[in-house]
């Protein structure tokens, strides 16, 4: 019987650090519209001498439509070169089941803004994409491997870690696993 009682309370624990509690920085209804965004989640973060680089996703459901906000961050000393994003522009998940999803880019162009600040170079790159219609079964039922981002002059792989403790914020995240436990908090 403890056996039982023991073996209950684990899987009850393990169900709920599955689901993934929905955060959201805007979440509301106007006269305009329904609006629903997550908060930003660290996807990738590469810190190498003076320079750092963080890749951010937000999902978000406006009016019915879900699309997902990239955000790219970059810091250093040294000239950092404008990244951008066109209407060629997409996002290539390499799924683990060996599934490949791909998100459009919504915007014609948008490069990264110039912020100087006292001591470093900041560059910020904002873009939203939209998902094809049949991707979010494959999405929720699987973990994301690899990360491929066509900018405008350039494409990049990112490999997408389990697990990943920002030296940014002393957080975890999981990488790929995002969509599997947070696309329910814009498709409900």
């Amino acid at each position: 019987m403890k056996k039982l009682f023991f073996l209950l309370v684990l899987g009850q624990s393990l169900i709920c650090e599955a689901q993934k509690d929905c955060e959201y920085s805007s979440n509301g209804t106007d006269d305009i519209g329904t609006y629903k965004a997550t908060k930003d989640y660290i996807i990738h973060e590469r810190n190498f001498g003076s320079t750092q680089a963080t890749l951010f996703f937000s999902l978000i459901n406006a009016d019915g439509l879900p699309s997902l906000k990239v955000q790219m961050i970059q810091k250093s000393n040294d000239f950092i070169a404008a990244k951008c994003f066109d209407k060629n522009s997409k996002i290539i998940l390499q799924l683990n089941d060996g599934k490949v999803v791909t998100l459009i880019a919504l915007d014609n162009e948008v490069c990264a803004e110039s912020i100087r600040s006292e001591n470093a170079n900041n560059r910020v790159l904002t873009g939203y994409f939209l998902f094809m219609k049949d991707s979010f079964e494959a999405l929720k039922s699987s973990s994301v491997s690899i990360l491929r981002i066509k900018f405008t002059t350039e494409t990049v792989d990112y490999v997408l870690k389990e697990e990943l403790l920002s030296e940014i914020d002393a957080k975890t995240y999981l990488p790929a696993t995002y969509f599997a436990n947070y696309l329910k908090c814009i498709l409900n």
